[in-house]
Protein backbone atom coordinates (compact mmCIF):
# COMPACT_ATOMS: atom_id res chain seq x y z
CA UNK A 1 0.00 0.00 0.00
CA UNK A 2 2.93 2.46 -0.06
CA UNK A 3 2.68 3.19 -3.30
CA UNK A 4 6.15 3.89 -5.44
CA UNK A 5 4.55 6.62 -7.62
CA UNK A 6 5.51 6.72 -11.10
CA UNK A 7 7.01 9.15 -13.52
CA UNK A 8 9.01 8.05 -16.15
CA UNK A 9 6.37 10.46 -17.48
CA UNK A 10 8.94 11.68 -20.77
CA UNK A 11 7.47 14.71 -22.30
CA UNK A 12 4.39 14.53 -19.93
CA UNK A 13 6.18 16.86 -17.83
CA UNK A 14 7.59 19.92 -19.34
CA UNK A 15 11.17 20.33 -18.81
CA UNK A 16 11.04 24.18 -16.86
CA UNK A 17 8.34 22.75 -14.42
CA UNK A 18 10.52 19.64 -13.76
CA UNK A 19 13.20 21.95 -12.68
CA UNK A 20 11.07 23.93 -10.56
CA UNK A 21 9.15 20.87 -8.95
CA UNK A 22 11.70 18.10 -8.68
CA UNK A 23 14.49 17.58 -5.97
CA UNK A 24 17.84 19.46 -7.26
CA UNK A 25 20.43 16.81 -8.11
CA UNK A 26 23.73 16.76 -5.03
CA UNK A 27 25.47 15.07 -7.51
CA UNK A 28 29.65 15.84 -7.55
CA UNK A 29 30.23 17.70 -10.53
CA UNK A 30 33.53 19.60 -12.01
CA UNK A 31 36.56 19.00 -9.71
CA UNK A 32 34.82 16.64 -7.34
CA UNK A 33 34.60 14.10 -9.86
CA UNK A 34 38.17 12.60 -9.36
CA UNK A 35 38.40 9.38 -10.50
CA UNK A 36 37.39 6.00 -8.65
CA UNK A 37 38.94 2.71 -8.06
CA UNK A 38 37.96 0.38 -5.35
CA UNK A 39 38.02 -3.40 -4.26
CA UNK A 40 36.01 -3.36 -1.08
CA UNK A 41 34.63 -7.27 0.54
CA UNK A 42 31.07 -6.12 -0.59
CA UNK A 43 29.75 -3.24 -3.24
CA UNK A 44 26.58 -2.68 -3.20
CA UNK A 45 25.17 -0.94 -6.23
CA UNK A 46 22.48 1.43 -5.15
CA UNK A 47 21.80 3.68 -1.71
CA UNK A 48 17.86 2.11 -2.16
CA UNK A 49 16.09 1.22 0.44
CA UNK A 50 17.27 -2.61 -0.19
CA UNK A 51 20.85 -1.45 -0.74
CA UNK A 52 21.07 0.50 2.80
CA UNK A 53 19.47 -2.34 4.43
CA UNK A 54 21.91 -4.72 3.26
CA UNK A 55 24.74 -1.95 4.48
CA UNK A 56 23.27 -2.06 7.29
CA UNK A 57 23.20 -5.75 8.21
CA UNK A 58 26.89 -6.22 7.37
CA UNK A 59 27.82 -3.76 9.86
CA UNK A 60 30.46 -4.88 12.61
CA UNK A 61 31.16 -7.93 10.18
CA UNK A 62 34.39 -6.32 9.73
CA UNK A 63 34.33 -6.38 6.22
CA UNK A 64 34.69 -3.24 4.17
CA UNK A 65 31.40 -2.77 2.09
CA UNK A 66 31.36 0.28 -0.26
CA UNK A 67 27.45 1.66 -1.16
CA UNK A 68 28.02 3.87 -4.59
CA UNK A 69 24.42 5.21 -6.46
CA UNK A 70 24.31 8.51 -8.45
CA UNK A 71 22.51 10.60 -5.53
CA UNK A 72 22.99 11.62 -1.89
CA UNK A 73 21.61 8.99 0.79
CA UNK A 74 18.22 10.41 0.73
CA UNK A 75 18.50 12.66 -2.18
CA UNK A 76 16.02 11.75 -4.48
CA UNK A 77 12.41 10.73 -3.23
CA UNK A 78 10.98 8.08 -5.30
CA UNK A 79 7.79 6.38 -3.34
CA UNK A 80 4.89 7.87 -1.10
CA UNK A 81 6.41 6.44 1.61
CA UNK A 82 4.41 4.48 4.12
CA UNK A 83 5.29 1.00 6.07
CA UNK A 84 3.29 -1.10 8.38
CA UNK A 85 4.30 0.81 11.56
CA UNK A 86 5.74 -2.20 13.09
CA UNK A 87 8.64 -2.10 10.58
CA UNK A 88 9.81 1.44 11.95
CA UNK A 89 9.45 0.05 15.45
CA UNK A 90 11.54 -3.26 14.64
CA UNK A 91 14.47 -1.69 12.89
CA UNK A 92 14.24 1.72 15.38
CA UNK A 93 13.01 4.36 12.32
CA UNK A 94 10.77 5.47 14.66
CA UNK A 95 12.03 9.41 14.42
CA UNK A 96 11.33 9.18 10.37
CA UNK A 97 7.36 8.75 10.92
CA UNK A 98 5.21 11.18 10.29
CA UNK A 99 1.58 10.40 10.42
CA UNK A 100 0.10 7.17 11.63
CA UNK A 101 -3.24 4.91 10.69
CA UNK A 102 -5.63 2.32 11.88
CA UNK A 103 -7.82 2.48 9.16
CA UNK A 104 -8.18 2.59 5.10
CA UNK A 105 -10.90 4.51 3.48
CA UNK A 106 -11.61 2.87 -0.12
CA UNK A 107 -13.84 5.54 -2.58
CA UNK A 108 -15.55 3.79 -5.85
CA UNK A 109 -17.85 5.81 -8.01
CA UNK A 110 -20.98 3.98 -5.88
CA UNK A 111 -20.11 4.21 -2.39
CA UNK A 112 -16.97 4.58 0.11
CA UNK A 113 -15.47 2.10 2.38
CA UNK A 114 -13.57 2.19 5.80
CA UNK A 115 -11.44 -0.61 6.52
CA UNK A 116 -9.97 -1.04 10.29
CA UNK A 117 -6.89 -2.23 10.15
CA UNK A 118 -5.31 -5.14 11.81
CA UNK A 119 -1.80 -3.29 11.84
CA UNK A 120 -1.18 0.37 11.77
CA UNK A 121 0.19 1.89 8.65
CA UNK A 122 2.49 5.39 9.11
CA UNK A 123 4.31 7.23 6.46
CA UNK A 124 7.45 8.52 6.77
CA UNK A 125 9.81 10.76 5.66
CA UNK A 126 11.84 9.45 2.91
CA UNK A 127 15.26 11.85 4.10
CA UNK A 128 15.35 11.24 7.41
CA UNK A 129 14.60 7.31 7.24
CA UNK A 130 17.45 6.78 4.64
CA UNK A 131 19.76 9.00 6.87
CA UNK A 132 18.47 6.37 10.02
CA UNK A 133 19.34 3.23 8.14
CA UNK A 134 22.92 4.24 7.07
CA UNK A 135 24.07 5.75 10.79
CA UNK A 136 23.74 2.06 11.15
CA UNK A 137 25.95 0.95 9.08
CA UNK A 138 29.63 1.37 8.84
CA UNK A 139 30.38 1.07 4.72
CA UNK A 140 31.74 4.05 2.93
CA UNK A 141 29.60 5.82 0.43
CA UNK A 142 30.63 7.53 -2.69
CA UNK A 143 28.61 9.53 -5.47
CA UNK A 144 29.25 7.34 -8.65
CA UNK A 145 26.91 6.33 -11.91
CA UNK A 146 27.32 2.57 -12.41
CA UNK A 147 26.74 1.68 -16.04
CA UNK A 148 27.32 -1.87 -15.71
CA UNK A 149 29.47 -5.11 -15.71
CA UNK A 150 32.37 -5.52 -17.72
CA UNK A 151 33.13 -9.52 -18.75
CA UNK A 152 34.66 -11.72 -16.44
CA UNK A 153 38.46 -11.48 -16.14
CA UNK A 154 38.02 -13.42 -12.56
CA UNK A 155 35.58 -16.10 -11.78
CA UNK A 156 36.05 -14.99 -8.36
CA UNK A 157 36.02 -11.23 -8.71
CA UNK A 158 33.37 -9.06 -10.64
CA UNK A 159 34.18 -5.75 -12.50
CA UNK A 160 31.69 -2.80 -12.67
CA UNK A 161 31.61 0.21 -14.55
CA UNK A 162 30.93 3.19 -13.16
CA UNK A 163 31.67 7.07 -14.72
CA UNK A 164 34.09 7.46 -12.37
CA UNK A 165 36.10 4.51 -12.77
CA UNK A 166 36.09 0.67 -11.99
CA UNK A 167 35.21 -0.70 -9.35
CA UNK A 168 35.38 -4.69 -8.13
CA UNK A 169 34.33 -7.07 -5.41
CA UNK A 170 33.76 -10.90 -5.15
CA UNK A 171 30.82 -9.75 -3.48
CA UNK A 172 28.47 -7.64 -5.45
CA UNK A 173 24.65 -6.96 -5.17
CA UNK A 174 22.32 -4.71 -7.34
CA UNK A 175 20.02 -2.30 -5.70
CA UNK A 176 20.16 -0.35 -8.60
CA UNK A 177 16.39 -0.48 -9.56
CA UNK A 178 13.71 -1.87 -12.32
CA UNK A 179 16.54 -1.86 -15.14
CA UNK A 180 18.62 -5.20 -13.38
CA UNK A 181 21.74 -3.39 -14.70
CA UNK A 182 24.22 -5.66 -13.34
CA UNK A 183 22.15 -8.76 -15.38
CA UNK A 184 23.37 -10.76 -17.87
CA UNK A 185 20.62 -10.06 -20.66
CA UNK A 186 17.08 -9.90 -19.18
CA UNK A 187 16.75 -6.79 -18.77
CA UNK A 188 13.60 -5.01 -20.03
CA UNK A 189 11.81 -1.82 -21.47
CA UNK A 190 8.24 -0.05 -20.21
CA UNK A 191 5.73 -0.20 -22.05
CA UNK A 192 6.99 -3.67 -23.04
CA UNK A 193 7.41 -4.83 -19.79
CA UNK A 194 5.95 -6.36 -16.32
CA UNK A 195 5.65 -2.58 -14.82
CA UNK A 196 3.13 -0.37 -13.22
CA UNK A 197 3.07 3.12 -13.58
CA UNK A 198 2.03 6.33 -11.60
CA UNK A 199 2.78 9.92 -10.33
CA UNK A 200 2.54 11.64 -7.50
CA UNK A 201 2.04 15.48 -6.30
CA UNK A 202 2.78 16.84 -3.05
CA UNK A 203 1.14 19.88 -1.81
CA UNK A 204 0.88 21.18 1.39
CA UNK A 205 -2.29 20.13 3.36
CA UNK A 206 -3.68 17.69 6.45
CA UNK A 207 -5.74 14.86 6.15
CA UNK A 208 -6.76 12.19 9.12
CA UNK A 209 -7.25 9.10 6.40
CA UNK A 210 -5.26 6.96 4.26
CA UNK A 211 -7.33 7.12 0.97
CA UNK A 212 -7.60 4.88 -2.04
CA UNK A 213 -9.35 5.83 -4.60
CA UNK A 214 -10.89 2.22 -7.18
CA UNK A 215 -12.31 4.81 -10.00
CA UNK A 216 -12.22 4.54 -13.74
CA UNK A 217 -12.41 8.53 -14.25
CA UNK A 218 -8.59 8.46 -12.99
CA UNK A 219 -7.46 5.53 -14.19
CA UNK A 220 -8.83 2.50 -16.19
CA UNK A 221 -6.85 -0.53 -14.51
CA UNK A 222 -5.14 1.08 -11.27
CA UNK A 223 -6.16 3.59 -8.78
CA UNK A 224 -5.63 6.61 -7.01
CA UNK A 225 -4.27 7.53 -3.50
CA UNK A 226 -3.90 10.43 -1.17
CA UNK A 227 -1.71 9.54 2.21
CA UNK A 228 -1.29 12.36 4.81
CA UNK A 229 2.10 13.07 6.26
CA UNK A 230 2.16 15.55 8.46
CA UNK A 231 1.63 18.79 7.24
CA UNK A 232 1.99 17.45 3.33
CA UNK A 233 -0.31 15.50 1.48
CA UNK A 234 1.16 12.75 -1.31
CA UNK A 235 -1.89 12.31 -3.90
CA UNK A 236 -0.95 10.20 -7.09
CA UNK A 237 -2.38 8.30 -9.45
CA UNK A 238 -1.17 4.41 -10.47
CA UNK A 239 -2.01 2.63 -13.72
CA UNK A 240 -1.17 -1.43 -13.96
CA UNK A 241 -1.16 -0.54 -17.80
CA UNK A 242 2.29 1.43 -18.44
CA UNK A 243 0.77 2.71 -21.91
CA UNK A 244 -1.93 4.56 -19.77
CA UNK A 245 0.23 8.09 -18.92
CA UNK A 246 -1.18 9.45 -15.42
CA UNK A 247 -0.05 13.18 -15.27
CA UNK A 248 -3.20 14.24 -15.99
CA UNK A 249 -5.41 12.65 -14.03
CA UNK A 250 -3.36 12.89 -11.43
CA UNK A 251 -3.61 16.54 -11.51
CA UNK A 252 -7.41 15.87 -12.29
CA UNK A 253 -7.45 13.93 -8.61
CA UNK A 254 -5.53 16.90 -6.65
CA UNK A 255 -8.07 19.27 -8.11
CA UNK A 256 -10.88 17.43 -7.21
CA UNK A 257 -9.38 17.32 -3.96
CA UNK A 258 -8.80 21.39 -3.71
CA UNK A 259 -5.17 20.22 -3.59
CA UNK A 260 -2.04 22.54 -5.63
CA UNK A 261 -0.23 20.52 -8.17
CA UNK A 262 3.37 20.95 -6.97
CA UNK A 263 6.62 18.84 -6.21
CA UNK A 264 5.99 16.09 -8.71
CA UNK A 265 8.06 12.52 -8.20
CA UNK A 266 7.84 9.09 -9.16
CA UNK A 267 9.36 6.37 -11.04
CA UNK A 268 8.27 2.84 -12.71
CA UNK A 269 7.07 0.41 -10.48
CA UNK A 270 7.91 -3.77 -11.27
CA UNK A 271 4.98 -5.87 -10.62
CA UNK A 272 6.97 -9.11 -11.10
CA UNK A 273 9.00 -11.04 -9.02
CA UNK A 274 12.24 -11.73 -10.83
CA UNK A 275 15.53 -14.04 -9.94
CA UNK A 276 17.18 -13.00 -7.43
CA UNK A 277 20.93 -14.06 -8.18
CA UNK A 278 22.51 -14.30 -11.36
CA UNK A 279 26.18 -14.44 -12.81
CA UNK A 280 27.60 -13.81 -9.35
CA UNK A 281 25.69 -10.78 -8.43
CA UNK A 282 22.42 -10.75 -6.22
CA UNK A 283 19.79 -8.83 -6.38
CA UNK A 284 17.39 -7.01 -4.02
CA UNK A 285 14.59 -4.45 -4.72
CA UNK A 286 13.13 -3.61 -7.88
CA UNK A 287 15.99 -5.02 -9.39
CA UNK A 288 14.28 -8.24 -8.03
CA UNK A 289 10.76 -7.62 -8.19
CA UNK A 290 10.10 -7.12 -4.75
CA UNK A 291 7.43 -5.01 -5.44
CA UNK A 292 4.12 -6.58 -4.11
CA UNK A 293 1.82 -6.40 -7.44
CA UNK A 294 -2.11 -4.89 -6.88
CA UNK A 295 -0.67 -2.75 -3.95
CA UNK A 296 2.79 -1.76 -5.45
CA UNK A 297 4.08 -1.64 -1.38
CA UNK A 298 8.00 -2.04 -2.09
CA UNK A 299 9.36 -0.57 1.30
CA UNK A 300 8.86 -3.34 3.26
CA UNK A 301 10.19 -5.88 0.94
CA UNK A 302 12.75 -4.17 -0.22
CA UNK A 303 13.81 -4.21 3.90
CA UNK A 304 12.39 -7.77 4.39
CA UNK A 305 14.95 -9.13 1.28
CA UNK A 306 17.89 -6.76 2.20
CA UNK A 307 17.94 -8.43 5.29
CA UNK A 308 17.85 -11.89 4.06
CA UNK A 309 20.67 -11.33 1.46
CA UNK A 310 22.82 -9.01 4.57
CA UNK A 311 22.56 -12.16 6.50
CA UNK A 312 23.95 -14.72 3.59
CA UNK A 313 26.52 -12.48 2.59
CA UNK A 314 27.44 -12.47 6.35
CA UNK A 315 27.93 -15.96 6.88
CA UNK A 316 29.90 -15.65 3.48
CA UNK A 317 32.27 -13.16 5.17
CA UNK A 318 32.84 -15.23 8.38
CA UNK A 319 33.61 -18.05 5.90
CA UNK A 320 30.34 -20.23 6.80
CA UNK A 321 30.03 -21.03 3.39
CA UNK A 322 30.75 -19.91 0.31
CA UNK A 323 29.37 -17.45 -2.66
CA UNK A 324 27.50 -19.59 -4.71
CA UNK A 325 25.95 -21.51 -1.20
CA UNK A 326 24.69 -17.86 -0.24
CA UNK A 327 23.27 -17.81 -3.63
CA UNK A 328 21.98 -20.96 -4.27
CA UNK A 329 20.16 -20.14 -0.15
CA UNK A 330 18.99 -16.29 -1.22
CA UNK A 331 17.71 -18.05 -4.64
CA UNK A 332 15.39 -20.76 -3.11
CA UNK A 333 14.27 -18.02 -0.29
CA UNK A 334 13.34 -15.54 -2.99
CA UNK A 335 11.53 -18.44 -5.22
CA UNK A 336 9.79 -19.21 -2.31
CA UNK A 337 7.62 -15.85 -2.15
CA UNK A 338 6.29 -16.62 -6.01
CA UNK A 339 3.19 -17.93 -5.51
CA UNK A 340 2.52 -14.99 -2.87
CA UNK A 341 3.24 -12.79 -5.84
CA UNK A 342 1.82 -14.40 -8.11
CA UNK A 343 -1.87 -14.58 -6.61
CA UNK A 344 -1.81 -10.52 -6.22
CA UNK A 345 -0.84 -10.09 -9.59
CA UNK A 346 -3.41 -12.75 -10.82
CA UNK A 347 -5.76 -10.11 -7.98
CA UNK A 348 -4.05 -6.79 -10.18
CA UNK A 349 -5.48 -8.28 -13.09
CA UNK A 350 -8.63 -9.35 -12.02
CA UNK A 351 -9.84 -5.91 -10.32
CA UNK A 352 -9.91 -3.63 -13.74
CA UNK A 353 -12.14 -6.56 -15.47
CA UNK A 354 -15.32 -6.29 -12.07
CA UNK A 355 -18.21 -3.54 -13.37
CA UNK A 356 -18.12 -0.90 -11.26
CA UNK A 357 -21.56 -1.60 -9.15
CA UNK A 358 -20.33 -4.89 -8.96
CA UNK A 359 -16.89 -3.97 -7.32
CA UNK A 360 -18.20 -0.78 -5.38
CA UNK A 361 -20.19 -4.10 -3.79
CA UNK A 362 -17.38 -6.56 -3.49
CA UNK A 363 -15.83 -3.51 -1.35
CA UNK A 364 -18.57 -3.12 1.30
CA UNK A 365 -18.69 -6.66 1.51
CA UNK A 366 -14.97 -7.19 1.80
CA UNK A 367 -14.78 -4.43 4.33
CA UNK A 368 -16.01 -6.65 7.20
CA UNK A 369 -13.96 -6.60 10.19
CA UNK A 370 -13.46 -10.06 9.94
CA UNK A 371 -12.70 -10.98 7.09
CA UNK A 372 -10.47 -7.45 6.73
CA UNK A 373 -8.39 -9.17 9.92
CA UNK A 374 -7.79 -12.62 7.77
CA UNK A 375 -7.02 -10.84 4.68
CA UNK A 376 -4.64 -8.23 5.60
CA UNK A 377 -3.11 -10.80 8.17
CA UNK A 378 -1.96 -12.93 5.70
CA UNK A 379 -1.48 -9.73 3.14
CA UNK A 380 1.39 -8.73 6.75
CA UNK A 381 2.58 -11.93 6.45
CA UNK A 382 3.79 -12.16 3.22
CA UNK A 383 6.98 -9.58 4.84
CA UNK A 384 5.95 -9.68 8.74
CA UNK A 385 8.16 -7.22 10.51
CA UNK A 386 9.11 -9.84 12.90
CA UNK A 387 11.50 -11.03 10.47
CA UNK A 388 13.82 -7.98 11.82
CA UNK A 389 14.28 -8.99 15.00
CA UNK A 390 17.86 -10.54 15.43
CA UNK A 391 18.94 -7.71 12.21
CA UNK A 392 23.21 -7.20 12.31
CA UNK A 393 23.87 -9.67 14.51
CA UNK A 394 25.85 -13.19 13.75
CA UNK A 395 23.62 -15.74 14.33
CA UNK A 396 20.38 -14.73 13.70
CA UNK A 397 17.47 -16.41 12.87
CA UNK A 398 17.97 -18.22 9.32
CA UNK A 399 16.10 -16.36 6.73
CA UNK A 400 14.70 -20.16 5.12
CA UNK A 401 13.09 -20.46 8.29
CA UNK A 402 11.64 -17.64 8.74
CA UNK A 403 9.91 -16.51 5.34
Amino acid sequence: MSVAATAAEGTEVPLLLVFDRMPRRATKRGSERTPLEASPDVLVCGASFGGLMVARELAGSGAEVLVVDRYEIGERQTSACGIPTGWLTELGLEESERQRFDSLVIHTPHGTSRYPLPFTFSTFDYRTLCELLWEGCDASFEIAKVNGRLPAADSDRIEIQTDRGVLAASLVVDALGWRRLLANGDGYQPPDAPLSRGLEVHPGGDGRDMEIWIDRRYVPAGYGWSFPADEELRIGVGSFDPRFHVRDTTELLAEDLGAERVRYQGNWIPHKLRGAAEGGVFFVGDSAGHCLPLTAEGIRTALYFGIALGRELRAVLAGERSREEAMRRYAEFNDSHEWKFRWLLRAQRAVPRVPPRLLASLVRVLGARRLVAWAFGHYLRIAPPEFARGSRRLGAPDPLAVG
